[in-house]
């Protein structure tokens, strides 16, 4: 964080100081903010954040222990350190977070993009910040920090030489991305789809499209908007971002887009094709798998350009992207058993494009197996999602479908009635035992997907699957 006294940000939190040792009111901090007191070091500042589960007040001491030089806190707490005491640490991270931004943003030259949608945050933000990293320096969230801890936290992060913040934003109902994207305005707001992830939080596919669109209405005034031009639902946005005075950027493979990709090409090494922008026509080859993540590479950039990246650096910093992140679209195992650890979200749409994936990347003679597990936050429209899964992977004609969980169970259902029948569909309870199943069933050439929602835990059977085969 950059540097500040502790009047300064007791004045902005509204909060009570409570001074400890030789500090004064204007003692200065600069240290990094966190809410997990492991990840605190010398001068850092702790938030101690109430959870469901624990309560971060039982580990102002720990943060002490590792250095901290300010806890701020919801109620006092007997430990030797200066402590603000405020109504709410949520809020107040939040509070501290617009703070230090508009101070850097009035300072100096930092330009913030935010991105969101229902799909591919996660990719296009790793995407993006690989390219603008050969520009200057840059802040990108860890992971999937998008929420309401987790973008305070990144905006934290921003210095005096920060050039660049990359901010991505999630949320799992209405006015989430306002609240968030409303710390910041950013400069460029780019939105990737809309769809089904979600929907549960939301209350349906249309009430998805307004929050995502909060993003675009949080422009600062004569912003850019990045929008795909091949999701109706996202090109209905382009009329916000007039409200804001701003202009609109198109990506997609649509004739008419701005940046735009044609003739993909998906294997098992990776995603090539053919990338238009700004007048150049160059070709480009992932290595992250799957066509879906052409589009998250277009959105990157359409960003990038716009804040005037060279299209040849674009191409290179997307070359140069080995992995999205861990536990999306993954490599594992070998090339004996390949594993495709996707199993970090899953949605109906994200669901449908690893299948689809995987089907595109087993060659003749190998055999693709799917395991999958449950799509979380899709309210109502689970069961008739969930069907529709085990139905396209009947249909992708994928001869091994491995349904775990009992939230899951409709995909399994589903797979025999279209037509998966003499165990080639199978359903376990719990990942245990299909673990056991798998070491059992798989063999030399075999392409194995393991898809679900976080809350599913696939992941880790992923990870076990990957070494074993390693």
């Amino acid at each position: 964080m950059i540097a500040l006294t502790l009047s300064h940000i007791t004045s902005v939190l509204g909060g009570t100081l409570r001074l400890a040792g030789t500090d004064t009111p204007e003692t200065v901090v600069d240290g990094t903010v966190d809410t997990d007191s492991r990840e605190i070091g010398p001068g850092g500042i702790f938030v101690a954040k109430p959870g469901e589960t624990t309560d971060g007040h039982v580990f102002v001491g720990a943060a002490v222990a590792a250095g901290a030089a300010l806890a701020i806190v919801e109620r006092p707490v007997d430990a030797d350190v200066s402590q603000i005491v405020v109504p709410d640490a949520v809020t107040a991270l939040a509070d501290l977070a617009r703070e230090v931004v508009a101070i850097v943003r009035a300072e100096e030259d930092l330009r913030i993009v935010g991105i969101t949608g229902s799909n591919g945050k996660t990719t296009t933000k790793n995407m993006l910040a690989r390219i603008l990293e050969s520009q200057g320096e840059t802040v990108a969230p860890r992971a999937s920090f998008n929420n309401e801890v987790g973008a305070p936290l990144t905006m934290l992060r921003v210095r005096r030489s920060t050039r660049f913040l990359v901010s991505e934003f999630g949320a799992s109902g209405p006015g989430e991305i306002a609240r968030l994207a409303g710390l910041v305005e950013p400069d460029i707001a780019v939105v990737l789809m809309v769809g089904m992830a979600h929907a549960g939080g939301f209350g349906g596919i249309e009430a998805t499209f307004h929050a995502k669109s909060e993003l675009v209405r949080a422009l600062r005034t004569g912003g850019l908007a990045v929008l795909n031009a091949d999701d109706t639902r996202v090109r209905d946005m382009a009329p916000i971002a007039a409200e804001r005075s701003g202009t609109v950027r198109w990506f997609g493979q649509a004739p008419e887009a701005d940046v735009r990709a044609e003739g993909i090409e998906v294997t098992a090494s990776g995603t090539r094709f053919t990338l238009t922008a700004d007048g150049q026509t160059l070709p480009v080859t992932l290595r992250v798998l799957g066509a879906h993540h052409v589009m998250n590479a277009l959105a990157a950039v359409a960003a990038a350009t716009a804040l005037g990246v060279t299209v040849a650096d674009c191409v290179a910093g997307l070359e140069s992207l080995e992995l999205a992140e861990r536990w999306r679209m993954q490599p594992l195992g070998s090339e004996r058993v390949r594993i495709i650890n996707d199993a970090y979200n899953a949605s109906p749409d994200s669901m449908t494009a690893a299948l689809r994936t995987l089907a595109q990347i087993t060659a003749p003679g190998e055999r693709m197996v799917a395991v999958l597990g449950a799509m979380s936050e899709l309210g109502e429209y689970a069961g008739e999602e969930h069907d529709r899964i085990g139905e396209l992977a009947v249909r992708l004609r994928i001869p091994r479908i491995v349904v775990i969980g009992a939230e899951a169970r409709r995909m399994f259902i589903s797979a025999i009635s279209e037509g998966s029948w003499s165990d080639e569909a199978v359903f376990f309870p719990d990942a245990d035992q299909a673990y056991d199943y798998l070491m059992t069933e798989l063999r030399d050439g075999d392409r194995v997907l393991v898809k679900s929602s976080n809350s599913a835990g696939l992941r880790f059977l992923g990870d076990r699957l990957g070494e074993s085969f390693s």
